[in-house]
């Protein structure tokens, strides 16, 4: 991906779209490759990098969600898990089956779970990938030898899917790019643009950067922001109603001890009514998540101190091991973008996650709420609503079986999410300088060369960008990231042809940001 050409041709007079979105998360990716591959002309904004907001920060679930069963909401399940399927055919190499096991710790909650979670395979349909069947208390313990044993009667065992979020981000990206579309990172809306009739015919755009301003015209604006929905709503219309409702999900990262197991810990029902999974994840055990309704947004959410005190005492309850504060590598928080309106009276856990199309006057077109499984429909019913709005010729989506970049049949690695590209950068590696076979750090399995990659092939512009979302050590081992920034900034700096206070800025940066990732105390 190059983004120097990308601003080359607007400076040198590329300035009109047909559709410009605003929003480089999975919402804004997805409508991003849906429009490219109806032959529109696309460009797609992103204030700071693609997925640095709630979509790298996910509890890495391709699901229908079980919880939305439970609250009867059957038509959501059903969308998410065709969506599973797809996204599981469409990027074999980021997503995959994984099983999940629910311990049981009474016979009522055993076979209520059971009878659920059998639905819950049986609404797949054809989508299906495994059927949900009943455990003996003995083969719960052979599948998580690490769970509290004490009054358990059994389990369940059920299939979802896992993936890596900011991975697929960068992938749907090159996708986008691959097919006609443009991308850029680092380039902020500043104000719409309107026509004598009140229409949005544009964006003001500012490269943050380069500091360059430009004005560009389309046909259509698409408003896929996430949490920061309203304040694109606001450019259009100061006195708008709030339309998104953030809820704050965090996460805690631990050594795969914890877990011992290929198969994730679903637990159907904490003290707070949520569910809490126990994942195995880039070599490490991800526990969460929490549901805390904010007022405030930010890029970079801060875990409450009752957030990460929930999910420890809620793990402490089902695993031998307990997880202390020391033990956590990571901690991340995640906001929510929940179409609810102001003023709603439920608790943000109870608020569905499907997602809502809004239509100005001015003809923005926002789309808020969903969740990353069903990203791709979403981007469909999108650029649907765009060309009726607008008047634009119809044209059939394709996405239903597209292939994302760098899909491969081949098993996926779940800490070598290339896919495809897989062989390049391994090239790169051997045939490149000696640090670039080096791993960045002694704790993490991420080498140089997949720094140069980030850097050449996948629009990396900051050290952050590099170990929170082109690798993911920021979120697997905090105080590594930390540790290993230094030989990233420098190895950045060759290739952006970067000063020395350049790199001392990168680490200062990065350091600052990753700080919120560690438990509290600091480093290890």
């Amino acid at each position: 991906m190059d983004r120097a050409q990308i601003l080359e041709a607007i400076a040198a007079g590329k300035r009109s779209w047909d559709i410009i979105v605003i929003g480089g998360g999975a919402t804004g990716l997805g409508v991003a490759v849906d429009a490219a591959t109806r032959g529109l002309d696309v460009l797609l904004l992103e204030q700071a990098d693609f997925a640095k907001g709630t979509s790298s920060r996910s509890t890495k679930l391709v699901h229908g969600g079980v919880r939305y069963l439970a609250q009867g909401d059957i038509k959501l399940v059903r969308e998410a898990l065709r969506e599973r399927g797809r996204l599981l055919h469409n990027a074999p190499h980021l997503a995959w089956r994984s099983g999940f096991v629910v311990p049981a710790y009474s016979w009522w909650s055993k076979y209520y779970y059971g009878i659920g979670l059998k639905l819950y395979s049986w609404l797949s349909g054809r989508w299906g990938i495994g059927r949900a069947r009943l455990l003996s208390r003995r083969r719960v313990t052979e599948l998580l030898p690490t769970i509290r044993t004490e009054g358990l009667k059994g389990g369940i065992q059920y299939y979802d899917g896992q993936f890596d979020d900011a991975r697929l981000a960068v992938n749907l990206a090159q996708t986008c790019l691959e097919n006609g579309g443009h991308v850029l990172n680092y380039c902020r809306v500043t104000a719409l643009t309107k026509d004598t009739a009140g229409r949005v015919n544009g964006v003001q755009l500012q490269d943050l950067e380069a500091g360059a301003s430009y004005v560009l015209q389309a046909k259509a604006v698409v408003n896929a922001t996430g949490v920061f929905v309203d304040e694109v709503l606001s450019m259009d219309n100061p006195e708008h109603r709030k339309m998104v409702r953030p809820s704050q999900g965090v996460h805690v990262v631990v050594d795969r001890s914890f877990l011992q197991s290929d198969q994730a810990v679903m637990i159907p029902k904490t003290s707070d009514g949520r569910v809490l999974f126990i994942v195995p994840w880039q070599g490490k055990a991800l526990i969460g998540t929490t549901d805390t309704p904010l007022d405030h947004i930010s890029l970079e959410p801060q875990a409450l101190e009752e957030e990460i005190a929930f999910i420890l005492d809620t793990a402490k309850s089902y695993l031998r091991r307990p997880v202390t504060r020391r033990d956590v590598l990571s901690i991340y928080a995640g906001l929510r973008p929940l179409a609810a309106p102001q003023g709603e009276g439920s608790a943000t856990k109870e608020i569905s996650r499907g997602h809502k199309l809004i239509v100005n006057a001015s003809g923005l077109v926002s789309i808020i709420g969903g969740k990353w499984t069903t990203y791709r429909q979403m981007a469909e019913d999108t650029v649907d609503k765009v060309l009726a709005v607008h008047g634009m010729p119809p044209r059939p989506c394709v996405t239903q079986d597209l292939h994302i970049h760098g899909y491969h049949t081949g098993a996926p690695d779940p800490e070598f999410l290339y896919g495809a590209d897989g062989p390049q950068v391994k090239a790169l590696a051997e045939n490149g300088p000696a640090a670039w076979r080096q791993p960045l750090h002694p704790r993490l399995p991420q080498i140089g060369a997949e720094v140069i990659w980030a850097v050449r092939e996948e629009m990396a512009r900051t050290v952050e960008d590099v170990l929170a979302r082109r690798t993911r050590a920021l979120f697997t081992d905090a105080q590594a990231a930390i540790e290993a920034a230094p030989a990233v900034a420098e190895l950045m700096a060759g290739e952006l042809h970067r000063d020395e206070p350049w790199r001392r800025q990168q680490v200062a940066d990065f350091r600052k940001v990753a700080e919120q990732y560690l438990p509290a105390g600091g480093g290890r």
